[in-house]
């Protein structure tokens, strides 16, 4: 198709060239020029019409095609280049990893010993870079001396190792405490016998209540204390007029402690001074 456009391209530029030569120079009238432009550009069509048309029969004649390939043929083509594929990445693998061992890591090894050189000499601890060697020379071990081939310095070095070597003593480690939970006895009804109720009156001015039997530890104040958010080990309770401490103890009763009736307490926090 393309050689036949170019055919009626190079047509059309000729026959007109033609035309305007022959209007030009008077050899053929107006009248002539374009019926014979007119029949030229009918023969280039017509040409150009059969050069499509017998064009694909003679290249198959003249080239003929290659059979088609079988679809057995097609995997194992296809096999083949999945195969020469992998051996080409296996290969590629290969040389990336011994360029790798090779070049790159001796490279690094190289950058990292210098570096550390370079800190060793700046901080003055040069040396730290050398072996170093064993005090009264090679070969001073405890074998040795067993053999009775050991020299006096190797025999002063060795004392003087026996005598660096640090004694180490079992370090305790301390138990962690366990943690104390905090039971509240049951609150008593309030038709039960010596029952009182007290609240405490804690700084953020809120008031907490609760009834409790006279016959309770006072310890049990400092529990509800603990557990309502402010812990006895800062703040402390106080009775109201006069305001004093409420002594509290294990072996002293509510009662024992001046709690004979409906009471409120004060919540604050305690002094420095204060036992």
């Amino acid at each position: 198709m393309a050689g036949a456009r170019d055919v009626v391209l190079y047509g059309v530029l000729f026959a007109s060239v033609f035309c305007i030569f022959s209007w030009k120079f008077s050899i053929l009238g107006i009248r002539a020029a374009l019926q014979l432009a007119g029949r030229g550009l009918l023969l280039l069509a017509v040409a150009a019409w059969m050069a499509s048309c017998l064009l694909p029969k003679l290249k198959t004649y003249l080239l003929p095609e290659s059979p088609l390939e079988s679809p057995v043929d097609e995997e194992n083509s296809r096999q083949r280049q999945e195969q020469a594929r992998r051996e080409l990445q296996q290969k590629h693998v290969v040389k990336s990893s011994a360029y790798h061992e090779s070049v790159l890591k001796p490279r690094g090894e190289a950058a990292r010993r210098k570096k550390e050189e370079d800190f060793y000499h700046m901080t003055g601890q040069t040396w730290k870079l050398s072996q170093g060697t064993a005090l009264g020379g090679e070969g001073g071990t405890e074998a040795d001396a067993e053999e009775g081939d050991e020299t006096p310095s190797q025999r002063a070095a060795r004392r003087r190792k026996q005598l660096e070597k640090p004694h180490l003593t079992p370090v305790q480690k301390e138990r962690p405490k366990e943690k104390r939970i905090i039971i509240l006895p049951d609150e008593p009804s309030e038709n039960a016998e010596g029952v009182v109720r007290i609240a405490l009156r804690v700084p953020g001015g809120r008031t907490v209540q609760r009834r409790f039997l006279r016959s309770c530890s006072s310890s049990v104040l400092l529990d509800w204390l603990h557990k309502s958010g402010y812990p006895p080990t800062i703040y402390g309770l106080y009775t109201s007029f006069p305001r004093r401490p409420l002594i509290t103890h294990t072996d002293l009763s509510m009662e024992d402690a001046g709690i004979v009736m409906d009471t409120a307490l004060n919540v604050g926090e305690m002094d420095p001074d204060e036992p």
